[in-house]
């Protein structure tokens, strides 16, 4: 093992497979939003969500992608406007985000109170991720680099016995985006190369577009949430792209 590599992984569409609980989490805080839309989630629409998943960037915007979806909005139609979309839900509602990222927060520590088994289980880790992150643990240094919030990838880490101490977990509550986070891991190992796997090609394109971050490692996770124009778009870049049979191999 190569103990002069730091990770910094993504967590939802890397080391996490969330579609699900977040599809039911947004629909749950959307439909106290909007309460024409019934208790139960339709099945199709979950399918529907797994779609447009590489257009979120951070969990709240769920509500919103469920909301068009319960619209019925097609995903061509999401994908070929989804930001002037959002906005129009988000005047239309008359709600800041600071609200719908409490609200979605809030909507998951209800679910984690009322059944935490039924919310781990629609958290279900990607195949082998668990014991690559437990090996890699024991020698190498890891982080987490996320838009998610701290709480959530805690109770996800501990359900399936991977330790990261606090201090490693980079979430939505620091309020840094992720360049940031990456700028000052490169602060405090400045030693060591810095390999970030990521599944969202918009993202590592923002790392390409920042100089101080050129000796930054990309790898783009293909079994995450990108779509087939991603991974065409990702080959054409400065981006190492890679299976999950790879993960945590270089």
């Amino acid at each position: 093992m190569n103990n002069s590599i730091i990770y910094a992984l993504d967590f939802d569409g890397v080391i996490c497979d969330s579609a699900v609980e977040t599809a039911i989490t947004g629909w749950k805080a959307a439909s106290r939003i909007w309460n024409d839309m019934p208790k139960a989630i339709p099945s199709d629409l979950i399918d529907k969500f797994r779609l447009v998943r590489p257009l979120i960037e951070t969990g709240y915007e769920a509500m919103l992608a469920m909301r068009l979806l319960f619209l019925e909005e097609s995903v061509d139609a999401i994908y070929a406007d989804y930001s002037n979309k959002i906005k129009a839900l988000l005047t239309e509602a008359k709600v800041t985000i600071p609200e719908l990222k409490k609200l979605f927060g809030e909507t998951r520590d209800n679910w984690i109170e009322n059944d935490l088994t039924d919310w781990i289980n629609r958290n279900p880790l990607f195949t082998d991720v668990a014991s690559k992150l437990q090996h890699f643990g024991r020698k190498g240094t890891w982080y987490v680099v996320t838009t998610k919030q701290e709480r959530f990838v805690k109770q996800i880490l501990k359900a399936n016995a991977i330790e990261l101490p606090d201090e490693r977990i980079f979430g939505l509550d620091r309020n840094m985006n992720k360049v940031e986070v990456l700028k000052s891991l490169l602060k405090k190992h400045p030693e060591q190369a810095i390999y970030f796997v990521e599944d969202r090609l918009p993202t590592l394109i923002n790392v390409l577009k920042t100089p101080q971050l050129a000796t930054v490692k990309l790898i783009f996770a293909l079994w995450g949430y990108n779509s087939a124009d991603d991974k065409a778009n990702a080959t054409q870049q400065s981006i190492t792209l890679q299976a999950l049979t790879e993960f945590l191999e270089l």
